[in-house]
C-alpha cells in the first residue's frame, strides 16, 4: 500500500507501522534522563506541563513521576492507547487529550511546556506551523517556558544520507529513502516496512529549521528569550551539535 506525503500524520496506519522502529524500548530509557535535563534546561521544577505531540508518554510520564501535573495531547488514538498502557505499568497520572496541535489551546495554564523528537513542521501552510506555537505561547503563564527538540537543518545537512534502513528481530525491515526539498526548507521522507513478505510505503514531508529560522519563529510569535544548544544536556548549538533544542520564555 502506498500512502502520500500530504496529510501523513492523521494516517493511524503509519504509526502502528513505524512504532516499533521510532519508538523502541531504548529511546524510553533515554527519555527518562531527558525529562531531567528538560527541568534543569528550563528551570522549572514544579507546577503544570504540556507536553504537546506527546506520542506514547516517553516524556510525559516520567515528568509526571517527577511531581509535575502533566498534559499529554497527541492527534493519534494509537499512540495515546500507548500512553496509557504506559502510564498504568508506572503509576503515573497524566492529563491525556486527543487533539490536533493546531486547535489545542488552553490559556495561561502551563508553567512548562515542551515539544519533542521533531514533531513540529508537518503542515503544508506555514501559517499553520506558526498558529501551533501561537497555540503554545497562549497556553503559557506568564514567566512560563516553552523547551523544544527536533534535529536542525544544520545537523541534517552535516550527516544526510539519501538512504537507510533498520531491521529488528521478530519485527521486519525498514528502509528510509530521504531528500530535500523546496531549497532544502522541507525534508521528504519514503519509508518502507516490510513483514511477513509484505510491503507498506508512506511519504512524509515536513519543514526543517535552522537555529536562526527557529528563533526568529519563536521570537514573533511573543518569545522574549530564547537560548539554543546543541543537546538537552546544554552543549552550544556548534558544529557538533546534535540535535536543535531552543528554551523560550514568555516574558
Amino acid at each position: 500500500m502506498d500512502k502520500a506525503a500530504t496529510d501523513w500524520y492523521e494516517d493511524e496506519a503509519f504509526w502502528r507501522a513505524g512504532f516499533p522502529f521510532m519508538f523502541p524500548e531504548s529511546s524510553f530509557e533515554d527519555a527518562r534522563e531527558q525529562a531531567g535535563q528538560i527541568i534543569e534546561r528550563s528551570g522549572v521544577e514544579r507546577g503544570a506541563v504540556l507536553d504537546l505531540c506527546c506520542g506514547p508518554g516517553r516524556f510525559a510520564i516520567p515528568l509526571a513521576l517527577k511531581g509535575f501535573k502533566v498534559t499529554g495531547v497527541d492527534r493519534t488514538p494509537f499512540l495515546l492507547d500507548h500512553a496509557r498502557e504506559y502510564a498504568a505499568r508506572e503509576l503515573a497520572k497524566v492529563e491525556w487529550v486527543e487533539s490536533d496541535m493546531r486547535r489545542f489551546s488552553r490559556p495561561d495554564s502551563f508553567d512548562l511546556a515542551i515539544n519533542m523528537y521533531t514533531s513540529f513542521g508537518f503542515f503544508d501552510d506555514p501559517a499553520d506551523n506558526s498558529l501551533v506555537l501561537e497555540n503554545i505561547y497562549g497556553s503559557l503563564k506568564r514567566g512560563g517556558v516553552f523547551v523544544f527538540e527536533a534535529a536542525g537543518k544544520e545537523i541534517l545537512a552535516r550527516v544526510f544520507e539519501a538512504t537507510g534502513s533498520t531491521e529488528i528481530k521478530g519485527v521486519g525491515l525498514s528502509i528510509q529513502r530521504r531528500r530535500a526539498i523546496d531549497d532544502w526548507s522541507r525534508m521528504e521522507n519514503e519509508w518502507i516496512f516490510i513483514k511477513d513478505g509484505m510491503a507498506e510505503t508512506f511519504r512524509l514531508r515536513h519543514w526543517i529549521y535552522s537555529g536562526h529560522e527557529l528563533r526568529k519563529m519563536l521570537e514573533s510569535v511573543g518569545f522574549g528569550t530564547v537560548n539554543l544548544y546543541g543537546d538537552l544536556a546544554g552543549m552550544p548549538y556548534g558544529p557538533s551539535a546534535k540535535r536543535l533544542v531552543a528554551v523560550a520564555t514568555k516574558t
